[in-house]
């Protein structure tokens, strides 16, 4: 978030969507929100990109799979082979369980830390601009990064904001 900003807080989830696409609309960047409940389509409307913490999970849970398949590969035909009940070295289908339980155990782990790394976490300062937040009230965060505040102060006024916030 930039360093100073406008906050217009709303009642209804429905002005607040509407609020938020018209910022957009006018080239606005890095608009956020604050709900005290998943609206859906804000993301639409603030303009926020699809997240690639999916994509760090398919990777890694693909990658512990591998891992879990060569791990066995490696201890039942190289390493250490044994005649277990007359089957091949190689019986791959025996190592579905063991791959499985490789892949969500590290797609699991990378898509935790993954997460934490999107979201910037551990913080040191969080911020609370205001409790209502998180209780009965919206707020729609415009950052004045090279944009005039009045002209913000009067969109959000104009576009049915009961109250404007400068932080």
């Amino acid at each position: 978030m930039a360093d100073r900003a406008l906050i217009g807080v709303y009642s209804d989830p429905d002005v607040l969507l509407h609020a938020a696409d018209g910022a957009r609309q006018k080239g606005w960047k890095r608009l956020d929100a604050l709900t005290p409940y998943p609206i859906h389509g804000l993301e639409k409307a603030l303009g926020i990109g699809k997240s690639w913490v999916p994509w760090v999970t398919l990777g890694m849970g693909l990658t512990g799979a591998i891992l879990g398949f060569s791990l066995q590969y490696w201890v039942h035909v190289v390493e250490w082979p044994m005649n277990i009940g007359g089957k091949p070295f190689n019986a791959w289908p025996a190592f579905f369980p063991i791959m499985f339980e490789c892949g969500v155990l590290i797609g699991g782990i990378s898509t935790f830390i993954a997460m934490w790394a999107a979201c910037k976490l551990p913080t040191t300062k969080p911020v609370v601009h205001d409790e209502r937040f998180t209780d009965n009230k919206f707020g729609l965060v415009i950052p004045l990064d090279g944009v005039n505040a009045a002209d913000v102060e009067n969109y959000l006024k104009t576009h049915g904001a009961e109250e404007v916030k400068h932080v």
